[in-house]
């Protein structure tokens, strides 16, 4: 039983009582994670490299961390770098001597964080993190759970396992060269060298198996390379590391897989991804890419006071492309997965874009081309049809022009005949006679003849006058004459309406390209308007003139003027238009059809009041042979 305690309250034990609870508040408070400690100031992270700045491993994975560490604090972090150069000074002179150096450096600037690169860095700051870091949180990378169990690491001391398997480069190789029959097996004399030694000897004595396996060690890089090649045809080398040769001579691993590699007579495989691009075809590594990644994440996680705990970087297949074509081993071959660099890259995948924008400018172009194309077909269809129209029209005012001089036209035609029919009963006169005059008779026949002629002339006109076409009849010939031909068969017309028909004296031939009965329908056209203007005019002031003219020595052209009453200033620019007419009987499509039919072979028409009195109408027409 328990019984309560009747001791009265002493002072001095409620003030220690105080003291103690005080002490225990700033106990916690002050006793609280490294992150609570960073968490609002720049955090300061040192990174400790094994060896010297030239080893692509560490740094690689030390820029990887680098970056990652930039862009996770988005800039603001401290990051200390320090090269231990433990492989080239690996004496315990120099080991205490750098520690010293960095304990003194780091002395007001104590790091919250430190990243070890490697087994050796690990070691070293394992052993001098008092002195050198003593509140930091320490955290690795570059060697696998095995190495770290032999260095006896703090628990407090996590990082990221790189846990190679030598026997899975094996396997890779021997996908590749499935007939290979011997494997040889070359690593350095440092005593990390020498660890890769052992565990090749550890890992690969089932996989091996059916292969005649010779470990190369021991040598120097010259006779490791001569070994090299030397090799049976079609054996599988694994370089596993060359730091160091029998001489002592320093090398980067890949420096020497390199020269190795130049005069082998086999294949030559690799456990790292920095063997890539020297002269390895492939294995299957941890590429120090991930690895950088991986401990940049642990030391993020430590900035932000979360629990870490150790964690095993990504193993994966790797290959360079040059080094399959070089020894001529399939891509098929490769395990699923694999990651191949230096693979040239196809046509399509080089210049997709490129190819994707001419194929696509080519369809536009074609498109553009079809729908021009279709639009030209259409277009001369529109063509074809117009100018079958205005032949059709044509037609109609031929015949509608040869209707209105029918008239004249047998008047014309009944003078001939009749002179025909005259001398003929003069000679039946001059027959009865008993001593007919046969000279006379034999002129008589002459007047017949001419006559005859003269009446196949008008017949002649009026069929080309009155000729239907399909087609554009073009030809080349003298405007002149056709303005002959027309007064010819106006002539008649004229004489019985009064109206006296001039035109003026040519002085050279006007040759012109078109359809010679288009261009006379013109002609009539115009004249027979002109004539009907000067209905009302007097009887001795109807004058009909044509003239022609040579404009420019590219253009012919003709004028028609008379002395009629001239046409309304207003109305000029509508005389053309279809369906206009002052004629109480006209159909207002002869000076349209005109006009249809000059600018069909490339020419102009107007008309215009002349000073005088009276209208002219003008038309203009590309001379055949321009100059």
């Amino acid at each position: 039983m328990v019984r309560a305690s009747t001791k009265p309250w002493n002072p001095l034990t409620w003030i220690a009582s105080a003291f103690l609870c005080l002490l225990l508040f700033l106990t916690l408070v002050t006793a609280g994670p490294l992150s609570a400690e960073v968490v609002d100031q720049v955090p300061r992270i040192l990174i400790l490299y094994p060896y010297d700045e030239r080893i692509p491993a560490t740094t690689i994975a030390g820029e990887t961390l680098r970056n990652r560490l930039q862009q996770a604090t988005a800039g603001k972090v401290d990051l200390f770098s320090e090269f231990l150069d433990l492989s080239r000074f690996p004496e315990k002179v120099h080991i205490d001597r750098m520690a010293r150096y960095l304990s003194e450096k780091y002395a007001d600037r104590h790091p919250h964080v430190v990243i070890a690169l490697g087994e050796e860095a690990t070691g070293f700051i394992v052993r001098y993190r008092h002195a050198i870091a003593p509140d930091a949180k320490i955290v690795f990378c570059g060697f696998s759970g095995a190495d770290a169990a032999k260095l006896s690491l703090p628990s407090d001391v996590v990082g990221a396992f790189s846990e190679y398997d030598i026997a899975k480069t094996l396997l890779m190789a021997r996908g590749l060269q499935p007939d290979a029959r011997d494997l040889v097996i070359i690593g350095g004399s440092s005593d990390f060298d020498r660890s890769w030694l052992a565990t090749a000897r550890r890992s690969l004595a089932g996989p091996a198996s059916g292969l005649r396996t010779t470990y190369v060690e021991d040598l120097t890089i010259d006779e490791f390379a001569d070994r090299a090649s030397h090799v049976p045809e079609g054996s599988i080398i694994l370089v596993l590391t060359v730091f160091t040769d029998r001489s002592g001579r320093n090398f980067i691993p890949r420096n020497a897989l390199e020269r190795i590699a130049a005069k082998a007579s086999a294949p030559v495989y690799g456990p790292y991804s920095t063997y890539i691009g020297h002269g390895a075809v492939g294995g299957n590594t941890v590429t120090f890419e991930s690895v950088g990644k991986a401990v940049a994440e642990l030391a993020i996680d430590a900035i932000a006071g979360k629990s870490i705990a150790n964690v095993n970087v990504p193993k994966t297949f790797v290959a360079d492309a040059r080094e399959l074509t070089r020894w001529g081993l399939p891509e098929s071959g490769l395990p699923a997965g694999t990651v191949v660099s230096f693979k040239e890259k196809s046509l399509w995948e080089t210049y997709w874009a490129a190819i994707i924008s001419i194929v696509a400018a080519l369809a536009l172009q074609a498109a553009i081309i079809t729908v021009l194309l279709f639009e030209q077909h259409r277009r001369r269809a529109a063509e074809q049809e117009s100018r079958l129209r205005l032949l059709e029209l044509v037609h109609l005012n031929q015949s509608a022009t040869a209707g209105a001089l029918s008239a004249s036209i047998a008047h014309e035609l009944n003078q001939p005949l009749g002179a025909i029919r005259s001398n003929v009963d003069a000679i039946e006169i001059l027959l009865r006679k008993e001593r007919p005059d046969l000279n006379l008779i034999r002129q008589i026949l002459v007047d017949i003849g001419e006559d005859d002629q003269r009446a196949s002339d008008i017949i002649v006109r009026l069929r080309g006058l009155l000729k239907k076409r399909s087609e554009i009849d073009w030809q080349e010939f003298d405007l002149n004459e056709v303005v002959n031909s027309a007064i010819c068969i106006l002539r008649a017309e004229a004489g019985q309406k009064s109206i006296v028909v001039s035109s003026s004296d040519p002085t050279r031939a006007l040759p012109v390209r078109a359809d010679k009965v288009h261009l006379q329908q013109v002609i009539l056209n115009l004249a027979t308007n002109a004539m009907d203007a000067m209905v009302d005019a007097a009887a001795t002031e109807r004058r009909l003139v044509f003239q022609t003219a040579l404009i420019e020595n590219s253009k012919v052209e003709l004028s028609i003027s008379d002395t009629g009453r001239g046409i309304p200033s207003d109305q000029l620019d509508h005389v053309f238009h279809a369906f206009y007419t002052t004629k109480p009987t006209g159909t207002g499509l002869g000076l349209s059809i005109a006009r249809a039919i000059i600018e069909t072979y490339g020419g102009k028409i107007w008309a215009d009041n002349r000073a005088e009195g009276g209208a002219v109408f003008r038309f203009v027409l590309p001379l055949a042979h321009p100059g």
